[in-house]
Protein backbone atom coordinates (compact mmCIF):
# COMPACT_ATOMS: atom_id res chain seq x y z
CA UNK A 1 0.00 0.00 0.00
CA UNK A 2 1.38 3.56 -1.19
CA UNK A 3 2.24 5.91 1.37
CA UNK A 4 -0.84 8.40 0.23
CA UNK A 5 -3.31 5.80 -0.40
CA UNK A 6 -2.13 4.91 3.43
CA UNK A 7 -2.87 8.23 4.48
CA UNK A 8 -5.78 8.60 2.58
CA UNK A 9 -7.28 5.63 3.85
CA UNK A 10 -6.45 6.36 7.50
CA UNK A 11 -8.54 9.97 7.10
CA UNK A 12 -11.43 8.36 6.11
CA UNK A 13 -11.56 5.63 8.82
CA UNK A 14 -10.50 8.38 11.22
CA UNK A 15 -13.85 10.35 10.12
CA UNK A 16 -16.56 7.07 10.02
CA UNK A 17 -14.72 7.20 13.45
CA UNK A 18 -15.52 10.14 15.10
CA UNK A 19 -18.83 10.35 13.34
CA UNK A 20 -19.44 6.81 15.23
CA UNK A 21 -18.44 7.51 19.12
CA UNK A 22 -17.59 11.13 19.84
CA UNK A 23 -21.55 11.14 18.13
CA UNK A 24 -24.03 8.67 16.40
CA UNK A 25 -24.56 7.44 12.80
CA UNK A 26 -26.03 10.34 11.09
CA UNK A 27 -23.25 11.84 9.18
CA UNK A 28 -21.54 9.96 6.44
CA UNK A 29 -23.84 6.84 6.60
CA UNK A 30 -27.23 8.83 7.64
CA UNK A 31 -29.75 6.11 8.78
CA UNK A 32 -32.59 4.99 7.20
CA UNK A 33 -35.95 6.35 8.32
CA UNK A 34 -37.27 5.16 11.34
CA UNK A 35 -33.37 3.09 12.27
CA UNK A 36 -32.94 2.93 15.52
CA UNK A 37 -30.54 4.99 17.86
CA UNK A 38 -27.45 2.96 18.11
CA UNK A 39 -26.75 2.39 21.70
CA UNK A 40 -22.27 3.03 22.12
CA UNK A 41 -20.62 -0.28 23.01
CA UNK A 42 -18.12 1.07 25.38
CA UNK A 43 -18.61 3.02 28.58
CA UNK A 44 -17.00 4.95 31.21
CA UNK A 45 -16.40 2.71 34.28
CA UNK A 46 -15.50 -1.09 34.73
CA UNK A 47 -14.58 -3.35 31.88
CA UNK A 48 -16.01 -0.90 29.25
CA UNK A 49 -13.87 2.04 30.78
CA UNK A 50 -11.66 4.21 29.19
CA UNK A 51 -8.20 1.99 30.71
CA UNK A 52 -9.67 -0.98 28.95
CA UNK A 53 -11.18 1.07 25.44
CA UNK A 54 -8.06 -0.93 23.16
CA UNK A 55 -9.12 -4.37 24.85
CA UNK A 56 -12.41 -3.56 23.55
CA UNK A 57 -11.07 -3.63 19.87
CA UNK A 58 -7.25 -4.28 20.02
CA UNK A 59 -7.27 -3.35 15.89
CA UNK A 60 -9.24 -0.32 16.07
CA UNK A 61 -8.48 1.22 19.31
CA UNK A 62 -5.21 1.23 19.73
CA UNK A 63 -4.62 4.26 20.04
CA UNK A 64 -6.40 5.01 23.10
CA UNK A 65 -3.26 3.39 24.54
CA UNK A 66 -0.68 4.02 22.85
CA UNK A 67 -1.31 7.14 21.19
CA UNK A 68 1.19 10.22 21.71
CA UNK A 69 -1.33 13.31 20.73
CA UNK A 70 -4.83 12.04 22.90
CA UNK A 71 -7.25 14.37 24.29
CA UNK A 72 -8.73 15.48 26.59
CA UNK A 73 -5.41 17.37 28.23
CA UNK A 74 -4.90 19.47 31.25
CA UNK A 75 -5.37 23.38 29.54
CA UNK A 76 -2.22 25.25 30.93
CA UNK A 77 0.24 27.49 29.06
CA UNK A 78 2.10 26.07 26.52
CA UNK A 79 -0.36 23.09 25.38
CA UNK A 80 -2.29 25.63 22.57
CA UNK A 81 -2.35 28.47 20.70
CA UNK A 82 -4.36 31.21 21.91
CA UNK A 83 -6.46 32.92 18.97
CA UNK A 84 -9.74 35.52 18.96
CA UNK A 85 -12.50 33.78 18.72
CA UNK A 86 -13.98 36.99 16.84
CA UNK A 87 -11.02 36.47 14.16
CA UNK A 88 -13.17 33.11 13.23
CA UNK A 89 -15.96 32.13 10.96
CA UNK A 90 -18.49 30.50 13.20
CA UNK A 91 -22.18 30.73 11.73
CA UNK A 92 -24.65 28.19 13.33
CA UNK A 93 -28.35 29.34 12.68
CA UNK A 94 -31.50 29.54 14.60
CA UNK A 95 -33.55 25.81 14.43
CA UNK A 96 -36.83 27.38 15.00
CA UNK A 97 -38.55 23.65 14.03
CA UNK A 98 -35.84 22.28 16.13
CA UNK A 99 -33.64 19.30 16.23
CA UNK A 100 -33.46 15.40 17.07
CA UNK A 101 -31.78 15.12 20.14
CA UNK A 102 -30.92 11.15 21.21
CA UNK A 103 -29.63 9.28 24.14
CA UNK A 104 -26.83 7.16 22.92
CA UNK A 105 -25.82 5.66 26.01
CA UNK A 106 -22.32 6.97 26.38
CA UNK A 107 -23.76 10.57 25.86
CA UNK A 108 -27.02 12.58 24.95
CA UNK A 109 -26.39 14.38 21.57
CA UNK A 110 -28.64 16.77 19.30
CA UNK A 111 -28.09 16.22 15.63
CA UNK A 112 -27.21 19.45 13.57
CA UNK A 113 -25.99 17.62 10.16
CA UNK A 114 -27.78 19.95 7.25
CA UNK A 115 -28.84 22.48 9.39
CA UNK A 116 -26.32 24.87 7.87
CA UNK A 117 -24.02 25.45 11.11
CA UNK A 118 -20.11 26.14 9.37
CA UNK A 119 -16.78 26.66 11.04
CA UNK A 120 -13.48 27.92 8.93
CA UNK A 121 -10.48 26.71 10.28
CA UNK A 122 -6.85 27.31 8.22
CA UNK A 123 -9.20 28.23 5.13
CA UNK A 124 -11.05 25.21 5.24
CA UNK A 125 -14.55 24.54 5.81
CA UNK A 126 -16.16 22.58 8.39
CA UNK A 127 -20.23 21.59 8.52
CA UNK A 128 -21.80 21.07 11.96
CA UNK A 129 -22.80 17.24 12.45
CA UNK A 130 -23.64 17.24 16.08
CA UNK A 131 -22.92 18.27 19.60
CA UNK A 132 -23.02 16.42 22.77
CA UNK A 133 -22.04 16.40 26.39
CA UNK A 134 -19.65 15.46 29.23
CA UNK A 135 -20.01 15.26 32.79
CA UNK A 136 -17.60 16.12 33.96
CA UNK A 137 -15.84 18.40 31.80
CA UNK A 138 -13.49 16.49 30.00
CA UNK A 139 -10.79 19.15 29.71
CA UNK A 140 -9.31 20.71 32.89
CA UNK A 141 -9.25 24.25 32.62
CA UNK A 142 -5.50 25.28 34.17
CA UNK A 143 -6.26 22.16 36.43
CA UNK A 144 -9.64 22.74 37.47
CA UNK A 145 -12.62 20.55 36.43
CA UNK A 146 -16.12 22.22 35.61
CA UNK A 147 -19.53 20.47 36.02
CA UNK A 148 -19.94 19.48 32.00
CA UNK A 149 -18.61 20.11 28.49
CA UNK A 150 -20.31 20.69 25.57
CA UNK A 151 -18.53 19.45 22.50
CA UNK A 152 -19.47 20.58 18.56
CA UNK A 153 -18.53 18.13 16.41
CA UNK A 154 -18.00 19.69 12.72
CA UNK A 155 -16.16 17.64 9.63
CA UNK A 156 -14.95 18.74 6.23
CA UNK A 157 -15.35 15.09 4.99
CA UNK A 158 -12.01 14.22 5.55
CA UNK A 159 -10.84 16.05 8.90
CA UNK A 160 -12.56 16.78 11.84
CA UNK A 161 -12.98 19.76 14.15
CA UNK A 162 -14.11 20.37 17.63
CA UNK A 163 -15.42 23.01 19.86
CA UNK A 164 -15.47 22.66 23.12
CA UNK A 165 -17.10 24.38 25.64
CA UNK A 166 -17.38 24.16 29.24
CA UNK A 167 -20.82 24.28 31.31
CA UNK A 168 -20.78 26.21 35.02
CA UNK A 169 -23.30 25.95 37.19
CA UNK A 170 -25.47 29.41 38.76
CA UNK A 171 -28.14 29.57 41.60
CA UNK A 172 -30.67 31.43 39.70
CA UNK A 173 -32.58 33.93 42.80
CA UNK A 174 -35.97 33.54 43.81
CA UNK A 175 -38.65 36.39 44.74
CA UNK A 176 -38.04 36.84 48.64
CA UNK A 177 -40.61 39.32 50.18
CA UNK A 178 -41.04 40.92 46.81
CA UNK A 179 -37.21 41.57 46.29
CA UNK A 180 -35.74 39.79 42.86
CA UNK A 181 -32.13 39.67 43.11
CA UNK A 182 -30.46 40.07 39.92
CA UNK A 183 -27.37 37.71 39.25
CA UNK A 184 -25.04 38.53 37.78
CA UNK A 185 -24.67 35.78 35.29
CA UNK A 186 -27.41 34.12 33.66
CA UNK A 187 -28.16 30.49 33.05
CA UNK A 188 -28.16 29.55 28.81
CA UNK A 189 -31.22 30.00 27.30
CA UNK A 190 -30.41 27.76 24.65
CA UNK A 191 -29.13 24.82 27.60
CA UNK A 192 -32.12 25.35 29.64
CA UNK A 193 -33.90 24.65 26.34
CA UNK A 194 -32.22 21.59 24.99
CA UNK A 195 -32.22 20.02 28.50
CA UNK A 196 -35.89 20.75 29.57
CA UNK A 197 -36.43 17.61 26.84
CA UNK A 198 -34.21 15.21 28.31
CA UNK A 199 -36.46 13.57 30.68
CA UNK A 200 -38.02 12.28 27.76
CA UNK A 201 -34.94 10.94 26.52
CA UNK A 202 -34.32 8.82 29.72
CA UNK A 203 -33.59 5.44 28.08
CA UNK A 204 -30.34 4.74 25.76
CA UNK A 205 -31.25 4.57 22.16
CA UNK A 206 -34.05 6.89 22.86
CA UNK A 207 -35.34 10.18 20.74
CA UNK A 208 -37.43 12.88 20.61
CA UNK A 209 -37.56 16.84 18.90
CA UNK A 210 -36.19 19.61 20.70
CA UNK A 211 -37.82 23.48 21.43
CA UNK A 212 -36.55 25.44 19.27
CA UNK A 213 -33.17 26.28 19.51
CA UNK A 214 -31.58 29.83 19.41
CA UNK A 215 -27.85 29.14 18.66
CA UNK A 216 -26.97 32.69 17.94
CA UNK A 217 -26.85 32.79 21.63
CA UNK A 218 -23.89 30.39 21.52
CA UNK A 219 -22.21 31.80 19.01
CA UNK A 220 -22.35 35.35 20.23
CA UNK A 221 -21.16 34.10 23.74
CA UNK A 222 -18.39 31.95 22.16
CA UNK A 223 -17.35 34.89 19.70
CA UNK A 224 -16.59 37.56 23.16
CA UNK A 225 -13.46 35.55 24.00
CA UNK A 226 -10.63 33.61 22.71
CA UNK A 227 -10.22 29.79 21.12
CA UNK A 228 -7.56 27.68 22.81
CA UNK A 229 -6.58 25.35 19.90
CA UNK A 230 -4.58 22.72 19.78
CA UNK A 231 -4.10 19.09 17.40
CA UNK A 232 -5.31 16.20 19.33
CA UNK A 233 -7.86 13.30 19.31
CA UNK A 234 -11.60 11.72 19.93
CA UNK A 235 -12.41 11.69 23.64
CA UNK A 236 -13.77 8.10 22.79
CA UNK A 237 -12.85 5.13 20.95
CA UNK A 238 -10.78 4.96 18.67
CA UNK A 239 -9.14 7.52 20.09
CA UNK A 240 -8.03 8.79 16.33
CA UNK A 241 -5.71 11.56 16.87
CA UNK A 242 -5.47 14.82 13.71
CA UNK A 243 -8.52 16.22 15.08
CA UNK A 244 -8.79 20.07 15.44
CA UNK A 245 -9.87 21.28 18.77
CA UNK A 246 -10.75 24.66 20.24
CA UNK A 247 -11.46 25.56 23.71
CA UNK A 248 -13.32 28.25 23.98
CA UNK A 249 -12.58 30.68 27.34
CA UNK A 250 -16.05 31.88 27.42
CA UNK A 251 -18.33 29.27 29.21
CA UNK A 252 -22.21 28.65 29.52
CA UNK A 253 -24.43 28.25 32.11
CA UNK A 254 -26.71 26.33 33.87
CA UNK A 255 -28.99 26.26 36.61
CA UNK A 256 -28.39 23.71 39.13
CA UNK A 257 -31.97 22.57 39.16
CA UNK A 258 -31.63 22.10 34.86
CA UNK A 259 -27.95 20.36 35.68
CA UNK A 260 -29.02 18.18 38.07
CA UNK A 261 -31.81 16.65 35.75
CA UNK A 262 -29.15 16.42 33.02
CA UNK A 263 -26.53 14.73 35.35
CA UNK A 264 -29.22 12.05 35.92
CA UNK A 265 -29.98 11.29 32.69
CA UNK A 266 -25.84 11.11 31.13
CA UNK A 267 -24.21 9.97 34.38
CA UNK A 268 -20.27 10.07 34.50
CA UNK A 269 -18.98 10.46 30.48
CA UNK A 270 -15.82 11.90 31.14
CA UNK A 271 -11.84 10.41 29.99
CA UNK A 272 -9.75 10.83 32.31
CA UNK A 273 -6.86 13.53 31.03
CA UNK A 274 -4.11 12.40 28.82
CA UNK A 275 -0.33 13.25 29.07
CA UNK A 276 1.26 16.35 27.25
CA UNK A 277 1.24 16.29 23.84
CA UNK A 278 3.79 14.81 22.37
CA UNK A 279 4.21 12.75 25.48
CA UNK A 280 4.54 9.10 25.81
CA UNK A 281 0.75 7.59 26.56
CA UNK A 282 -0.14 7.50 30.16
CA UNK A 283 -1.34 3.65 29.56
CA UNK A 284 1.72 2.58 27.83
CA UNK A 285 3.79 4.34 30.96
CA UNK A 286 1.28 2.36 33.57
CA UNK A 287 1.95 -0.70 31.54
CA UNK A 288 5.63 -0.21 31.29
CA UNK A 289 5.57 0.51 35.31
CA UNK A 290 3.56 -2.70 35.86
CA UNK A 291 5.74 -4.80 33.87
CA UNK A 292 8.66 -3.74 35.80
CA UNK A 293 6.88 -4.69 39.22
CA UNK A 294 5.68 -7.98 37.91
CA UNK A 295 9.74 -8.28 37.32
CA UNK A 296 10.90 -7.17 40.59
CA UNK A 297 12.28 -9.98 43.34
CA UNK A 298 9.67 -11.00 45.20
CA UNK A 299 11.29 -10.01 48.33
CA UNK A 300 11.05 -6.25 46.55
CA UNK A 301 8.12 -6.47 46.12
CA UNK A 302 7.25 -7.68 49.87
CA UNK A 303 9.53 -4.45 50.99
CA UNK A 304 7.28 -1.89 49.07
CA UNK A 305 3.99 -3.37 49.83
CA UNK A 306 5.20 -2.99 53.41
CA UNK A 307 6.43 0.56 53.21
CA UNK A 308 2.74 1.35 51.32
CA UNK A 309 0.70 -0.16 54.62
CA UNK A 310 2.93 1.61 57.09
CA UNK A 311 2.12 4.79 55.45
CA UNK A 312 -1.61 4.45 55.65
CA UNK A 313 -1.28 2.88 59.12
CA UNK A 314 1.37 5.34 60.51
CA UNK A 315 4.96 5.65 61.21
CA UNK A 316 4.79 3.69 64.38
CA UNK A 317 2.25 0.72 62.83
CA UNK A 318 3.72 -2.51 62.80
CA UNK A 319 2.23 -5.49 60.30
CA UNK A 320 1.48 -9.02 61.52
Amino acid sequence: MSSSFSRLFLLAASVTSVMASCGSLTHLFPRAEGEEVPISKFGYTGTTGPVLWTQLDTAANGLCSTGSNQSPINMVEGQFKLIPASDTQLTIPDVPEGAEFENLGSTVEVVMKGLGGTFVLEGKTYTLEQFHFHHPSEHIDNGVSLPMEMHLVFSSGTDIGVIGVYVDLIDVPQKTFRVHLVPRQTPSTLLETIFSSVGEIATPGTKTKTKPLVMSELVNTLKAGNFQRYTGSLTTPPCSEGVAWSVATQKLMLSRTTFQAARDIIGFNSRFPQNNLGAQNVLTLASGAAGAVAKAPATEQAANVTSVHRRWMGRGAKLE
